[in-house]
């Protein structure tokens, strides 16, 4: 079987095609990218201001957590078969593409949240409170001393969910959608199993990419690497620095 693999990737024709290797992946990652991009605007903002204030947190972080527990294909069958989402194509994410798209971002909500809030909430105490003893406003401490201290951390958490939507945007092909999962359905229902353990190792190996590209873009955010932040007290007024 891994021979019968081996040579379908070999085969230039299976990677041409709207029904290529080329072509699915793309769809895969269109998939992946805008449903990474919708959590993160959707969870980041929520789960830093929440950080922030240090209130709500364990709550939110228990709700998200939930999504870890329901299986995203249980979701993605359930979401299709409503009449609001169904089956429709949804331009170039393909048919049930609104399900699909749905069912990835509640997947990836629960590290982006996770990580964000516990990002912000870690940082020195002592570091926030000096901060906002120099004068600092709130909205200074929090984008000048909390956020690019907590980068690090709210960089794994979107790290963390782009590698597992990524590999779960195959479950796109069992409502007949997009990307590299109609490739190993097709193999497996088919009878080829050589095609649809090719899939998978695309899958995989481009998963690897995927983790590779994102560790160096967090290790780019790490504080050590750049000047992160600066404590600076607001200047005295002129009437307040006179001494008699």
């Amino acid at each position: 079987m891994f021979g019968d693999a081996v040579a379908y990737l070999l085969d230039g024709s299976n990677w041409n095609g709207p029904d290529g290797i080329v072509a699915q992946l793309g769809q895969q990652l269109l998939l992946t990218v805008t449903a990474l991009l919708i959590a993160m605007l959707v969870g980041l903002p929520f789960a830093l201001w929440l950080g922030h204030v240090g209130r709500g947190g364990f709550l939110a972080i228990n709700i998200s957590n939930v999504g870890r527990a329901v299986p995203t294909f249980a979701v993605l069958v359930l979401l299709s078969t409503g009449p609001e989402w169904g089956t429709d194509t949804l331009g170039p994410y393909g048919r049930a593409g609104l399900a699909t798209l749905i069912a990835l971002v509640l997947f990836a909500l629960p590290p982006i949240i996770t990580n964000a809030y516990v990002g912000v909430r870690e940082v020195d105490r002592d570091i926030v409170e000096a901060s906002r003893g120099m004068g600092m406003a709130e909205r200074q401490v929090f984008t000048e001393v909390e956020l690019p201290l907590a980068l690090p951390v709210v960089a794994t958490g979107v790290r963390l969910a782009l590698v597992q939507v990524w590999a779960t945007a195959t479950i796109a092909a069992l409502v007949a959608g997009p990307g590299l999962g109609t490739i190993i359905v097709a193999g497996f229902y088919n009878g080829n199993y050589g095609k649809g353990l090719a899939g998978a190792i695309v899958v995989a190996i481009f998963a690897l990419v995927l983790e590779g590209l994102a560790a160096l873009a967090q290790r780019a955010l790490e504080p050590g690497r750049h000047a992160s932040f600066r404590l600076t007290p607001k200047p005295l007024k002129a009437e307040a620095s006179l001494v008699p």
